[in-house]
């Protein structure tokens, strides 16, 4: 079982006698069913590492929520959201807790109204109040947390309703989004997309959201499992039959940060520097965490450009002219880019520079040239580019990351 249920109530009005004895007993039921409370919860991992955990009530068209994130700042959340019958949002109200900011910003309530084609958004803090309001252009309109699943659920549940009853089903149908959290309030609804994939499953996309997420949802609209795989978001969530105790995990992961400081974060962004020479290199780039995942084939898939760590694309700079595993790079910044393949890998050189890693753009490309590829023993946890000087003319552009080596001859001209 995936959800639980109260026992429904109903009213009767019995025996109601007629005017003569031989008239037969009339039952008139007159019913006073409410709806069904269903209670479950969600829980999102990155490799072994749990990211989020969600607690969920249900009554109807009512949604509360406990949730508590790392994504990578810890955040606790207490979400009511009252839902229209087309399963868009009319009214939610969250209040966040973010143990990791200053204190005037520490405590947060936001306050959503969407009517008359418009979202109003409310948020306030100790810093003041910020309302915002938006044009839904009359579509259905849900909120959006990257690893608050409860939300993703609402979001296929309109879309597919939307679907089956304009019997419109293996089209995309189009939702609204805006957003919670406060560094993207600013932002406009966005768009995404859900198609039905027949079989209980479906997919989405969003602005939000480099790549295609795929669900499987049952006939009442339960989501029942998330695969971020072929997103950059690369999660798996599932749904629990019995909630988490919400209070307990956020009290832990809150310690933990304040403690340690953000817990295993998700990809720290890092600055590897070298000299060889007279030619001093930088490589700015973010180092995403093995958590005991299968990277090569898997969360690298074969024969696709890599963004070559994570979040934004990572920049290489050189002082001087350099042949990078053979390739002439003069004076400059430059991203670099990667094509595993099964047993070899190849490196771009790219001229754009400042842009996220989804935004490879191949006409760009400065040049292309395969290096060497190695497994090695022992696992490296976190994502690591080095320099190694060899000499005062040469060294190796070395790339590490679970049971793989990568390396290029660097050579300054």
């Amino acid at each position: 079982m995936y959800h639980q249920f109260t026992r429904p109530r109903h009213c009767y009005l019995v025996n109601l006698p007629v005017i003569y004895f031989y008239f037969s007993t009339l039952l008139l039921p007159i019913s006073c069913t409410t709806s069904p409370t269903e209670h479950y919860g969600f829980i999102t991992k990155l490799g072994t590492d749990t990211i989020a955990v969600e607690s969920v009530t249900r009554q109807g068209n009512t949604v509360t929520s406990d949730e508590v994130d790392r994504f990578p700042g810890v955040r606790v959340r207490h979400t009511v959201i009252n839902l229209n019958k087309d399963g868009s949002i009319r009214h939610l109200v969250m209040d966040i807790h973010t143990p990791g900011e200053p204190a005037n910003e520490r405590e947060r309530k936001v306050t959503v109204d969407v009517k008359d084609n418009k979202v109003h958004i409310s948020k306030v803090d100790k810093t003041g109040t910020v309302n915002r309001d938006f044009a839904t252009g009359g579509g259905l309109v849900e909120a959006h947390v990257p690893q608050m699943y409860s939300l993703y659920e609402l979001y296929f549940a309109a879309a597919l309703k939307h679907a089956a009853a304009k019997m419109v089903t293996g089209s995309p149908v189009e939702i609204r989004q805006f957003y919670i959290d406060r560094e993207f309030d600013r932002f406009p609804l966005g768009r995404g997309r859900v198609t039905a994939l027949g079989g209980g499953k479906a997919e989405i996309t969003h602005d939000w959201l480099s790549g295609t997420g795929e669900a499987t949802i049952d006939s009442g609209y339960h989501l029942l499992s998330y695969s971020g795989a072929r997103t950059t978001y690369k999660v798996n969530v599932s749904r629990m039959a019995s909630p988490a105790d919400i209070k307990d995990i956020a009290a832990r992961f809150e310690a933990a940060e304040t403690k340690n400081g953000i817990v295993k974060a998700m990809s720290v962004r890092d600055t590897a520097r070298a000299q060889i020479g007279n030619a001093m290199f930088t490589v700015d780039y973010s180092r995403p965490l093995m958590r005991g995942r299968t990277l090569l084939g898997d969360v690298i898939p074969y024969d696709y450009v890599w963004r070559t760590g994570a979040n934004a694309a990572t920049q290489f700079t050189t002082s001087v002219s350099v042949k990078l595993a053979g390739m002439q790079v003069p004076a400059g910044t430059y991203t670099l880019w990667t094509v595993p393949h099964t047993g070899s890998v190849d490196l771009i050189v790219n001229k754009q520079t400042g842009q996220w890693g989804t935004e490879y753009n191949p006409s760009r490309n400065l040049g292309i040239a395969r290096i060497t590829s190695q497994a090695t023993t022992e696992p490296v946890e976190a994502f690591t580019i080095a320099i190694v000087p060899l000499d005062t003319k040469h060294g190796t552009l070395v790339m590490e990351w679970g049971y793989f080596k990568w390396t290029a001859p660097l050579e300054v001209q």
